[in-house]
């Protein structure tokens, strides 16, 4: 049999501060001063913790020194003509045999490396950060407009930072040991970075807002795919060492890590006038 004053003390327990016996204790059956349903989290509609969520902030400014760290090492190795060059050579050459071996490839790969052109990347980031920015506001998210405004910013990052190595750097074209006398080097991948930045940017911009799932994932592999296309494209068509498209991945990771980490700060929803917040009774 069950013991009585364990049985007296449960009551005592479950029915604190109510009238009758058996009746539930007061925190169950009433509505809460913030229901669970009611919070928003980092991704928009979505409920959860609010953002930033400092693990994930973590991550992504390790993700963009990691990033930066990689940059830095090839340029490296190009600069001073390190062992990374001499697989360089190797891996150029097996691309230019397969492009011999498979001539009507050439024009293909000529077609996916204009992807590259900022003509066809940049507005393919400007329409998303018009409709990112037009979703945030109906959404009512609390700082809309700083994504679309991050990512902005971070595309007027990557010409400058390509420009500036590819000038200090004055790598020669793929297959030459001298550079251009016009002062033009290859390393970076303007290219490259391009295609990765912008498509990526928009990849960023507008995931938040794709609900289901099946979507999400054949956006972010369509968007992958097509990246790594133009980098392959670019290598085939000679137009690129791989070293050049590989900093620019790199260069790439650091900026799109900056640019969600931005992202973090835009902040929930705000909430419909007809939402459940703060009570002014005394809280439990």
């Amino acid at each position: 049999m069950y013991p009585q004053h364990r049985l007296s003390s449960a009551l005592a327990h479950d029915t604190a501060g109510i009238d009758g016996p058996g009746t539930p204790r007061r925190s169950v059956g009433r509505s809460s001063h913030t229901p669970r349903g009611e919070r928003y989290g980092d991704r928009h509609g979505r409920p959860g913790t609010l953002p930033p969520v400092p693990g994930r902030l973590t991550f992504l400014l390790l993700l963009s020194a990691v990033g930066a760290g990689l940059f830095a090492l090839l340029t490296w190795q190009v600069e001073t003509d390190g062992r990374m060059v001499g697989r360089d050579w190797s891996v150029l050459g097996w691309f230019r045999r397969q492009d011999a071996a498979h001539p009507g490839a050439h024009g293909t790969a000529q077609v996916i490396s204009d992807f590259g052109n900022i003509q066809v990347a940049v507005p393919v980031l400007l329409a998303a950060v018009v409709l990112a920015g037009w979703l945030g506001r109906r959404a009512a998210v609390v700082r809309w407009w700083l994504p679309p405004l991050a990512a902005v910013v971070t595309m007027a990052l990557l010409p400058v930072a390509v420009n500036t190595v590819k000038a200090a750097v004055l790598r020669p074209a793929p297959g030459r040991t001298v550079p251009r006398t016009d002062g033009y080097g290859y390393f970076p991948s303007g290219h490259a970075g391009t295609s990765a930045v912008a498509y990526g940017l928009a990849l960023l911009l507008l995931l938040p807002y794709v609900r289901r799932p099946a979507a999400r994932t054949a956006l972010t592999a369509g968007t992958l795919t097509l990246q790594a296309a133009v980098g392959v494209a670019l290598v085939w068509c000679d137009f690129h060492w791989p070293l050049d498209v590989l900093a620019s991945w790199c260069l790439t990771v650091t900026l799109l890590a900056w640019f969600a980490a931005a992202a973090l700060f835009s902040g929930p929803p705000e909430p419909a006038s007809g939402d459940v917040s703060c009570s002014s009774g005394s809280p439990d």
